[in-house]
């Protein structure tokens, strides 16, 4: 299992600078038959991917994002990545296993996601930030792994002007079967697959102060999920 830790406080506007200043680098695109495998665990766990949102213009890797809709199990969006995997991620020696990775996250069922609709930034910032956190490992020569924290600048700043919630964390996602948490490729390879969770500036603060298990346990005694909730309770703001 791997060790979670953070990073440091250079969120996204100051990532996409850096990104703008660097070369563009070639794009390493996932084989085919190691897309058709993940789509085919996803369809097998989240549902079949009514529609996909394909990047038109990509750098280092192509990260495509695709969206299951709602049903009546699963009463909400689950978008989920492909392409992070393309490359491996730059991952300690003692955590080598955990080089492979995609990306998802979960929105309520009334999310505005048709294209139109996503040309306002207040509902299209999901989107952006799975794309951006997917494609980070590879800017930045890094990893993501569980417990991974991801803030918004520095300072960290509101993610939208509809929430408070400044960062992100990455962690196992609970509201599906533990076996779609990994997929096993050829030659030994597996790939992970985590969630990401917009958190308040509070939460992020005692993740840091007090650690991982500190903030999983406000997690779980306030029953927070994957499943993104604009005004959920800040759970460390009393603490």
């Amino acid at each position: 299992m791997c060790n979670s830790s953070d990073f440091s406080p250079a969120g996204v506007p100051i990532l996409r600078h850096k990104q703008q200043e660097r070369e563009w680098q070639s794009t390493s695109y996932v084989e085919e038959e190691w897309l058709k495998r993940i789509e085919q665990h996803a369809d097998k766990y989240l549902g079949e991917a009514e529609s996909v949102f394909h990047e038109l213009v990509s750098d280092k890797v192509h990260i495509d994002v695709h969206v299951v809709r709602p049903t009546p199990e699963r009463n909400y969006y689950t978008l989920y990545t492909t392409g992070m995997s393309a490359l491996p991620m730059n991952t300690p020696e003692d955590a080598q296993e955990y080089e492979y990775a995609e990306l998802m996250i979960c929105l309520p069922p009334d999310w505005p996601l048709l294209q139109e609709e996503l040309e306002n930034s207040e509902n299209y910032w999901p989107i952006r930030w799975l794309k951006t956190m997917a494609r980070l490992p590879h800017d930045y020569d890094t990893w993501l792994s569980w417990g991974h924290t991801v803030p918004n600048g520095d300072p960290a700043l509101p993610l939208s002007g509809n929430t408070d919630m400044c960062a992100f964390i990455v962690l196992p996602p609970l509201e599906v079967h533990e076996d779609f948490l990994t997929l096993d490729m050829e030659d030994g390879q597996t790939v992970h697959f985590y969630a990401i969770l917009p958190i308040y500036l509070e939460e992020l603060e005692h993740k840091l102060e007090h650690g991982l298990d500190a903030l999983l346990d406000q997690f779980e005694t306030h029953h927070v999920n994957e499943i993104l909730d604009l005004n959920r309770i800040n759970t460390c703001e009393d603490v």
